[in-house]
C-alpha cells in the first residue's frame, strides 16, 4: 500500500523527518508548513489517497486505515524520531497514529485545530453544509481575506474540490467529524503532543481543543491569537515559532 501513496518529500536526508499531513482542503494548506520545516528536515508531505485526483483503494474507508498506512510508510522507510504534524483531518489521522505506535518511531506530534474525538456540547460545525461564504466565516479570523466566490474557480478546479469533498465524507464518516473511540485512547499515548488551536475558530471550537489537549497523558495546549481553523496561514509567524519550540524540545538527534 505504501507504494502507492502519493509523497512530496523535500530537505535534508540526514535531517530530522517531519510527516505533514493536510486536512479537507488538500495537500496546499499545509504546504507552507511543509516549506518551513525543509530547510533543516525530511519533510514528508502526502496527498491522502482520495484528494487531488489521486486513486483511493477499496480497502481504505476511515481515518485508522489512513493511520495505519503511514505507519508502514515510516516502518518502510526505517525513519524514527518523527515530528507529525496534522492539521483539521490531518490532526486526526495524526493522533490516530501515535496512539498506534507501538514502536515508539513518533517522538512529537503537533495536533492543529484537529478534529476526531467526540466531546460533548461541543459538536463540529457541519462543514458539508456550508457554502463558500460560510466556510469563510466559520474557518477564518478575517473571512475576507480568505472567501473565494465560487464564480470565479474554474470548472475544473471546483471539480477537484467537490471530489476532495466527497472522499472527506467517506473518511470522517459524515459531519460528526469524530470516532467515540479515539478519546479513550489518547490518554496511553507517551509521546510528547502540543495542541495549536486558532481562537477564533468556529469550526472546532477552543474548548474543543483544550478537551482535545487534555485527553493526552503529556500534552499543552497553545491558542494563536487573530487565527481560525488553520492558523499557520492567518499567523505564520506566530504559529511557527510555536512549532519551531517544540521542534526542539522533541528531537532526539
Amino acid at each position: 500500500m505504501t507504494s502507492e501513496l502519493t509523497l512530496t518529500e523535500s530537505g535534508p536526508a540526514a535531517g530530522r523527518p517531519v510527516l505533514v499531513l493536510h486536512g479537507g482542503g488538500g495537500p496546499a494548506t499545509v504546504a507552507p508548513i511543509a516549506e518551513h520545516f525543509a530547510t533543516t528536515a525530511r519533510t514528508l508531505l502526502p496527498t491522502h489517497p482520495g484528494w487531488n485526483g489521486t486513486s483511493r483503494p477499496d480497502g481504505l474507508t476511515r481515518v485508522a486505515d489512513l493511520a495505519a498506512a503511514y505507519l508502514r510508510l515510516l516502518r518502510d522507510r526505517h525513519l524514527s524520531d518523527v515530528l507529525v504534524i496534522g492539521s483539521s483531518l490531518g490532526g486526526w489521522i495524526g493522533a490516530e497514529l501515535v496512539t498506534a505506535d507501538t514502536e515508539g518511531l513518533i517522538s512529537g506530534v503537533v495536533l492543529m485545530n484537529a478534529v476526531g474525538i467526540q466531546v460533548d456540547g461541543e459538536p463540529i460545525r457541519d462543514f458539508f453544509a456550508l457554502d463558500a461564504r460560510g466556510v469563510a466565516e466559520y474557518a477564518y479570523h478575517d473571512p475576507e481575506r480568505f472567501y473565494v466566490d465560487p464564480a470565479t474557480v474554474p470548472a475544473e478546479r471546483l471539480a477537484v474540490i467537490q471530489a476532495n469533498m466527497a472522499t472527506l465524507r467517506v473518511y470522517s464518516g459524515g459531519p460528526a467529524m469524530n470516532d467515540p473511540a479515539l478519546r479513550p485512547r489518547l490518554a496511553a499515548v507517551t509521546a510528547p503532543t502540543l495542541v495549536v488551536w486558532g481562537e477564533s475558530d468556529r469550526i472546532a471550537t477552543p474548548a474543543y481543543g483544550k478537551e482535545y489537549s487534555a485527553s493526552f497523558g503529556n500534552a499543552r495546549f497553545e491558542a494563536v491569537a487573530e487565527a481560525g481553523h488553520l492558523p499557520h496561514l492567518e499567523q505564520p509567524a506566530r504559529t511557527f515559532a510555536l512549532l519551531d519550540a517544540f521542534a526542539a524540545e522533541t528531537g532526539r538527534r
